[in-house]
């Protein structure tokens, strides 16, 4: 594969597992990494983080706001209410620290698993920090190694799972139901992924029909991996750790074009407590920036999830969709009347109204666009949808 030039984006491949507008990011990683310390400041919840193996038993989920500078642009135009003002989320679940032998009931086991089966994409986050008041399960600090505990519990759950539901279909083929033959050509390739090559189900080239017929299936392995690494505060700021090139070597040869993420746990903790102006002036003092926002984009575009705007004097709203979405299915996210009677979408891109102001500026330089039913919605989309509401009305954004 090529670099990719500056500014361009990967291109993903299709998502395998749940679709929708509602999915969430699990928090993956051992005992005491700092997954629930990282969820408090990502969240700005208060989960209980201890230093203890398993403080967190069941899940915690919360939502955190995606930032961004041109939904803030549109909430300062259009001056809606405080309360009329909703950006996109991301969902967010901060699963119990897995331990080796997990998928054969250690630690939490199954019940462990089963929280990471209810994600669609996970943060996997490894210590890369000393400190000897913060114990480690595995007795000593080596995020590599714990990359592969995780890595080969997940396959090993996968493997299990696998089995079944190769015996279930095979009953099926034998009682005539061709149309299984798709299914069951593909869970054989799964099943030599894991157990000959040792590599995870994403990391394969499926097709769309295979992808179709392995998503009901839910593997572990299949989910899209965001790595972070969590650092000291001393070595954040240097922009400086020993593991940081190994954690990278292992990343490219075991899980290729994935995502990696060094941040401070302790930074973050230190810097939410903060009044914005302080805030503002320790990190430029300490001349770094904080990582959250990059990881929450990071992380909603792992699910491929993307979002237009519906504005005016009412109300700003982003509106999350999946990427590729359609016209009026993107209406229907408003209301399913907005789908079944969509007449057409006025788009215009949320760039050329900042740029130019207003929306008057935007079709007088002839970038106000009338779009059909075939219309591909893009990200940062502004739009007006007019449907046939049994009466000849209209509607659309609020004004």
């Amino acid at each position: 594969m090529p670099p990719k030039k500056k500014g361009e984006e990967v291109e993903r491949p299709p998502l395998m597992g749940r679709l929708g507008t509602n999915l969430k990011v699990g928090i993956l990683g051992l005992p005491n990494v700092g997954k629930s310390t990282f969820f408090n400041v990502l969240t700005k919840s208060e989960a209980q983080a201890e230093n203890f193996p398993f403080c967190t038993i069941d899940p915690n989920e919360s939502r955190v706001a995606i930032s961004d500078e041109r939904f803030d642009w549109l909430c300062e135009h259009y001056k809606p209410a405080s309360t009329s003002k909703h950006p996109a989320f991301l969902n967010v679940t901060d699963i119990a620290g897995l331990v080796k032998g997990a998928s054969e009931g250690q630690g939490l086991g199954n019940a462990f698993l089963s929280h990471v089966s209810a994600c669609d994409a996970l943060f996997h986050l490894c210590r890369a920090f000393d400190d000897d008041d913060v114990t480690h399960v595995e007795g000593d600090v080596n995020p590599v190694r714990d990359l592969e505990i995780i890595g080969d519990e997940l396959r090993m759950k996968d493997l299990q799972y696998i089995e079944g539901a190769i015996g279930r279909l095979e009953k099926l083929i034998r009682g005539g139901d061709k149309s299984k033959n798709l299914e069951y050509d593909a869970l054989l390739k799964v099943k030599a992924l894991l157990e000959e090559e040792k590599k995870a189900v994403r990391l394969a080239p499926w097709n769309e029909k295979e992808i179709e017929a392995l998503n009901k299936h839910l593997f572990l392995t299949a989910k899209p991996i965001i790595y972070l690494v969590n650092l000291s505060e001393k070595d954040y700021i240097r922009k400086k750790n020993k593991w940081l090139p190994k954690i990278k070597a292992w990343i490219d040869e075991n899980d290729a074009g994935a995502v990696l993420i060094p941040f401070s746990g302790a930074l973050e903790s230190k810097l939410v407590d903060m009044p914005e102006d302080e805030r503002q002036t320790y990190l430029k003092e300490q001349q770094c920036t904080s990582a959250l926002d990059k990881v929450v984009k990071t992380g909603y575009k792992a699910l491929q999830l993307e979002y237009f705007f519906t504005s005016g004097k009412n109300e700003v709203k982003a509106w999350t969709i999946q990427k590729g979405t359609k016209a009026p299915q993107a209406a229907g996210r408003i209301h399913s009347d907005f789908e079944k009677g969509f007449i057409m979408a006025e788009v215009c891109k949320v760039a050329d109204l900042m740029e130019l102001g207003s929306e008057n500026a935007v079709k007088a330089g002839g970038k106000y666009r009338q779009q059909g039913r075939n219309y591909t919605v893009e990200d940062g989309d502004v739009i007006q949808f007019k449907f046939n509401a049994g009466a000849g009305l209209t509607a659309g954004k609020k004004k």
